[in-house]
């Protein structure tokens, strides 16, 4: 119970942080691919326990505002924004691994 409660209250900052940022001049769909990229990055790095991995990560990215923010615009717009996101964020996430703590360049390169 104490884990859930520590989730959801970790969601709840995510949430917040995440409107806080796009509310920031300039339009919300790069804002969102830059929350989504950066979010997807820090998980790879840091490979957060359940509070801040689910939580806090989870409530700042935002599966369905990028999905709303992707069928705003024309279908190759959509598409392209879906792209670039799924591109970017597994390459931030991959990106953070590589560079995560008490990992060598040589173990990661064998595995």
């Amino acid at each position: 119970m104490k884990t859930s409660l520590m989730i959801g209250v970790g969601a709840a900052v995510g949430a917040l942080l995440r409107m806080l940022l796009m509310g920031l001049p300039g339009p919300d769909i790069y804002w969102l691919l830059l929350i989504n990229v950066a979010g997807s990055a820090l998980m790879g790095y840091a490979k957060p326990k359940e509070t801040v991995g689910v939580g806090i990560l989870g409530g700042l990215t935002s599966f369905s505002s990028f999905i709303a923010l992707s069928t705003t615009g024309s279908i190759v717009a959509g598409a392209a924004y879906v792209v670039v996101t799924v591109v970017l964020c597994t390459g931030g996430y991959l990106a953070g691994d590589r560079f995560s703590p008490g990992t060598s360049p040589a173990t990661k390169v064998a595995s």
